[in-house]
C-alpha cells in the first residue's frame, strides 16, 4: 500500500463510503467531537492560549524584579481594567502579593494547562491512534469529556482574577497550612481564589485521569495487525508510559486537593496542625492534629512523575523528528524502551529530594540520594541514543529539524545542573534560589517546549495539508533560542550567590544601606543584580520573537505550500500512510505492519526508506511463512 493522497471521496472512511456518515454540523464537528484529531487540535489551541496567558503572568513578574521601582508601563498593564490596577497596584506598581498571586497561577497554568495539555493531550491525541492503525481513541466520548473537564478546570483558576479575593497566592505547590489560612477575610470561602484553585485542580486531574485510561486501553488493545510490542514506534512507547504516571501518581494529588478544600470549607484539619497562630487572626479555631508534611508527600509523589508527564512527550516528538530527517535508524529503539520504561518505575522513587528541609533522617535523604540518582541513567541513555543518531546521517534541517537539535543541548544543560540539587548537603544551600528556578526552567522552556515546537512544524504538514514557511520557522527559532539562555543561565548565577526565587523586588531589599557595608550578603546582592535587568529583557524580547510562530501557524493554513504527497518526509511510520489531512477512520484501508517503524537506508533496499505498511515482496518459488499469529506473512528473502 503506498502512500499517496486519496481520492477526496475517500477521506471520510476506511473501506466505506461518504453516504455512511452524515454531516454531524458545525457544533459537533467543531466544538463537541469526539475524533481524536478534532480534540487534538482542541487540546494543541488551547493548550497554547494558557500558555500566552502563563508567559504575560511572568512578564509582569520580571519587570517588577527588574524595576521595583517603576510602575508597570502601559504596553505591559492595558490588559487590566482601572479597578484591578487601583486594588491589586500600588502607584501603578507591582506588590508582594501580587507578585505572590501571579507566581503561584505562572507555575500552575504552564504546568497543569499548558506543557502537559500540549505535548500529552494535543500529540498524543492526535498522533498515537494514527501510528498504531486505529481508526480512534478506545472511547470517544471519555476522550470528550476530558478535553471540557480540562477546560473547565482551567477557566475555573483564571476566573478567579477577577475575584474578590484575586487568584491563589500561595505557590504552585499550594502548601499547608499557608494554604489553609490563604483568603481567609472572604466570608463565602467557596468564593475565595484558593478555593477556586483547588476545584479547578480537582477537574484537571479528573481530565487527565480519563485521559491516561483511555490511552492504556488504545494502545494495548486497537493496534493494527502486525503492530507488535516492539514495532510501536518510540512516540507511542512514551505516550504509554505516561499514561501509566498520570495514572498511578494523580489519584494522592487528587486525594489531598479534596482534603485541604475540606480544610478551607468544612472546617476539617487534614492538613492543619494544632498551635497555629497568625497576627491577623491570633491562635486558629481549628480541631488540630494535621500534618502540613502529609500534604508535601502527596503532592511531590505527584510532582516529580509529573516531571516526566511533561518531558517524555517532547523526547518522543524529537525520537520520531531525528530518524526522519537523518536517514537513519534511531539508535538504540530497544534501550530506549527498556529506558523509558525504568525512567518510569524509578520516577515514584524520587518524590522526597524535593523536601530535604523538612527534616528527614540521614538514612532516608540516603535511600532518595541513590535514587535520584539512578534516575538520571535511563534519562542519559535516552538522550545519548538520539545524539548517537545523529552520527553518519544525512541530515536535513528541516523546520522541525532544528528545533529537536536545539532540544538536545538545552535538555542536557537542564539534566547536569540537576544533579547536585540530588545530593541533600548541596540542595540545603541551594534550595528556594534561582538555581532550582533556572535549572527547573531549562528542563521545560528550552527543552520540553523547544521538542514540542519541532512536534509542531513536523507534523504540521499531516494535520493541515499545508507546509509552514521556512523563513519564518528560522526567524521564530534564532531569537528563541538565544532568548532562552539569556534568561535562564544568569539565574544558576543568582542561585549560586543566595538569590531567593520569591523576591517580589529582585534582592533590592538587600542592597548595600551606604558605603563601606560590612554585611556581606548585601555586596553579594550588589553585584549580581544587575542580571535581573538582562534576564527581563531577555523575556520581553522571548515575547517578541514568538509573533513569527502565531503567523506562522495561522497564515500557514491560507498561504503555506500545499502539500503534494501524504507522505512529504518519505518517512515510515503509520500516520503518513493516511491521506492528508486524516479523515474520519484515519485509514482509506484497513493497515498492516510488516517491519520496525525505523527502516531507513537500508543495503537491501532501493529507497532510502522501507515503510511499516509497505507489503514485503515475496518470491512465488518459495513456500510463505508466517511470522506470528495474526501477523502479515513474510518470507525469509523479503525486503
Amino acid at each position: 500500500m503506498s502512500a499517496h493522497a486519496a481520492p477526496a471521496d475517500d477521506h471520510h472512511g476506511h473501506g466505506h463510503d461518504d453516504h455512511h456518515h452524515h454531516d454531524p454540523g458545525f457544533w459537533k464537528k467543531y466544538f463537541f467531537s469526539t475524533d481524536h484529531k478534532t480534540i487534538g487540535i482542541q487540546y494543541g489551541l488551547t493548550a497554547m492560549a494558557f500558555l500566552a496567558f502563563g508567559f504575560y503572568l511572568m512578564m509582569v513578574m520580571r519587570w517588577s524584579i527588574a524595576y521595583p521601582h517603576q510602575p508597570l508601563p502601559e504596553w505591559m498593564s492595558w490588559i487590566f481594567t482601572d479597578n484591578w490596577k487601583a486594588r491589586w497596584l500600588t502607584d501603578g506598581k507591582v506588590t508582594g502579593e501580587t507578585y505572590n498571586m501571579f507566581g503561584a497561577m505562572h507555575g500552575t497554568i504552564m504546568v497543569f494547562l499548558g506543557i502537559v495539555p500540549l505535548g500529552f493531550g494535543a500529540f498524543g491525541n492526535y498522533v498515537t491512534p494514527l501510528q498504531i492503525g486505529a481508526v480512534d481513541m478506545a472511547f470517544p466520548k471519555l476522550n470528550m469529556t476530558s478535553y471540557w473537564c480540562y477546560l473547565a478546570g482551567g477557566l475555573t483558576m483564571c476566573a478567579s482574577f477577577f475575584m474578590e479575593s484575586g487568584a491563589a497566592k500561595s505557590g504552585w505547590t499550594n502548601y499547608s497550612p499557608l494554604a489553609g489560612f490563604a483568603d481567609g477575610q472572604i466570608v463565602n470561602q467557596w468564593l475565595a481564589g484558593q478555593t477556586q484553585w483547588l476545584i479547578g485542580l480537582v477537574l484537571l486531574i479528573s481530565s487527565s485521569l480519563l485521559g491516561s485510561v483511555n490511552f492504556i486501553t488504545t494502545i494495548i488493545n486497537l493496534r493494527a495487525r502486525g503492530m507488535t510490542w516492539m514495532r510501536m514506534p518510540f512516540f507511542v512507547w512514551a505516550m504509554l508510559v505516561t499514561g501509566f504516571l498520570l495514572l498511578l501518581a494523580f489519584p494522592p494529588l487528587e486525594a489531598a486537593g479534596i482534603m485541604q478544600l475540606m480544610d478551607r470549607v468544612g472546617h476539617s484539619s487534614f492538613f492543619m496542625p494544632s498551635g497555629l497562630y497568625s497576627a491577623s487572626e491570633g491562635l486558629a479555631d481549628l480541631s488540630g492534629g494535621g500534618s502540613p508534611l502529609l500534604f508535601q508527600h502527596l503532592f511531590w509523589f505527584l510532582g516529580h512523575p509529573e516531571v516526566y508527564v511533561l518531558l517524555l512527550p517532547a523526547i518522543a516528538c524529537v525520537a520520531e523528528i531525528i530518524p526522519v530527517n537523518t536517514r537513519r535508524p534511531l539508535w538504540g529503539y530497544k534501550a530506549m524502551v527498556y529506558g523509558v520504561l525504568t525512567l518510569g518505575f524509578l520516577s515514584f522513587v524520587v518524590w522526597a529530594h524535593h523536601m530535604y528541609l523538612t527534616g528527614m533522617g540521614p538514612v532516608v535523604s540516603t535511600f532518595f540520594q541513590t535514587t535520584t540518582v539512578l534516575i538520571s541513567i535511563p534519562s542519559v541513555i535516552l538522550l545519548t541514543s538520539m545524539i548517537i543518531s545523529l552520527w553518519g546521517g544525512s541530515i536535513r534541517f528541516t523546520p522541525g529539524m532544528i528545533w529537536a537539535l536545539a532540544f538536545l543541548p538545552m535538555f542536557g544543560i537542564g539534566g547536569l545542573t540537576g544533579l547536585p540539587l540530588a545530593f541533600n548537603l548541596v540542595d540545603l544551600h541551594l534550595h528556594d534560589t534561582y538555581y532550582v528556578i533556572g535549572h527547573f526552567h531549562y528542563v521545560v522552556a528550552p527543552g520540553i517546549l523547544f521538542g514540542l515546537f519541532a512536534g509542531v512544524y513536523h507534523w504540521y504538514p499531516k494535520i493541515t495539508g499545508r507546509h509552514m514557511s521556512n523563513v519564518m520557522s528560522h526567524i521564530h527559532f534564532w531569537p528563541s533560542l538565544i532568548c532562552m539562555n539569556l534568561i535562564f543561565f544568569p539565574m544558576l548565577t543568582q542561585g549560586m550567590a543566595g538569590f531567593h526565587r520569591r523576591w517580589y523586588n529582585g534582592g533590592d531589599a538587600y542592597m548595600p544601606s551606604g558605603e563601606g557595608s560590612a554585611n556581606v550578603f548585601s555586596l553579594i546582592v550588589e553585584k549580581h543584580i544587575d542580571l535581573n535587568i538582562l534576564m527581563s529583557m531577555g523575556a520581553w524580547a522571548m515575547a517578541v520573537a514568538q509573533i513569527p510562530f502565531v503567523i506562522n501557524l495561522f497564515g500557514s493554513l491560507l498561504w503555506g505550500k500545499k502539500v503534494e504527497s501524504d507522505n512529504p518526509y518519505n518517512a515510515t511510520t503509520l500516520e503518513w500512510a493516511t491521506p492528508t489531512p486524516p479523515g474520519h477512520g484515519n485509514f482509506v484501508t484497513e493497515p498492516s505492519v510488516y517491519r520496525g517503524p525505523y527502516e531507513y537506508s537500508r543495503p537491501d533496499c532501493e529507497d532510502d526508506y522501507l515503510p511499516q505498511w509497505e507489503e514485503p515482496k515475496r518470491d512465488a518459488a518459495v513456500p510463505v511463512a508466517s511470522e506470528l499469529p495474526g501477523t502479515p506473512t513474510t518470507h525469509p528473502s523479503a525486503h
